[in-house]
């Protein structure tokens, strides 16, 4: 049963960030174990599609060229307090980033605030949630 009332408000007031990491399917692996190095453990994995500056790219199958407009994408949902907001995000853009520089198409980073997380098993809710 969920607990709201006092304790849900205060744990409004305890920061904590979702972080939404768009990254390369060939990293994923290398990603997720550097996560785990850091103690970022918890996270949830989409399969998606998308362009960004890309713009699609042109490939060939059985002779003919065309142009594939969406390209292969993983996205990593990570709930995180704010202690650890930092490491889990230069984590990503260490290991997503191909090469020192880093290409077009490596993938972006969205932090957005989480009001609020709560445990569905015992409706506990705040950054222990987490």
């Amino acid at each position: 049963m969920f607990r709201g009332g006092a304790a849900y408000y205060r744990a409004l007031e305890q920061a904590v960030k979702l972080v939404i990491a768009v990254i390369q399917p060939t990293k994923l692996t290398a990603v997720r174990e550097a996560l785990e190095k850091v103690e970022v453990t918890r996270m949830t994995i989409c399969d998606a599609q998308g362009f960004g500056r890309q713009r699609g790219r042109t490939e060939l199958f059985r002779g003919h060229e065309y142009t594939a407009r969406l390209l292969r994408k993983v996205v990593l949902e990570i709930v995180v307090n704010d202690d650890f907001l930092e490491r889990t995000v230069n984590t990503i853009i260490k290991v997503a980033r191909t090469g020192p520089e880093g290409q077009i198409g490596d993938g972006k980073i969205f932090v957005v605030p989480a009001e609020a997380a709560i445990q569905i098993d015992d409706g506990y809710c705040g950054p222990g949630a987490v």
